[in-house]
């Protein structure tokens, strides 16, 4: 079992930036791949990034991609999702998720590869 807690949401104005930390616990190593998703209200669940926790691979929906980066800290367990450039549309709940499986994307994450998922934090930008 893996337990995800994420951190860092809040609210910014369009053009700032946030960084967003997910601590993962409760198994000894995490390996496999990690992901963000996230979800603003009435829409579906749309992968974010997402990284292979032991090569450092990293993956991105085309809506983010050039603006976040998702890296990790692998004695810490930790995946961080560095936003920049924010834009309104990126107003979401964002989630961390992980599997402990090494998943290939030729896009973003797709939800259903992964099955522990954080509680969320929110992010609101202002135009």
């Amino acid at each position: 079992q893996v337990q995800l807690v994420e951190s860092g949401g809040g609210s910014v104005q369009a053009g700032g930036s946030l960084t967003l930390s997910c601590a993962a616990s409760g198994h000894t190593s995490l390996t496999g791949t990690m992901g963000w998703f996230r979800q603003a209200p009435g829409k579906e669940r749309e992968g974010v990034a997402a990284i292979w926790t032991e090569t450092g691979a990293t993956f991105y929906g085309d809506s983010v991609r050039g603006r976040f980066t998702i890296s990790q800290d692998n004695a810490q367990n930790t995946v961080y999702l560095q936003m920049n450039s924010l834009k309104p549309e990126d107003t979401a709940m964002y989630y961390c998720a992980a599997t402990l499986r090494r998943v290939y994307y030729f896009g973003p994450p797709q939800a259903v590869d992964f099955p522990y998922w954080g509680q969320g934090t929110q992010v609101t930008v202002s135009s």
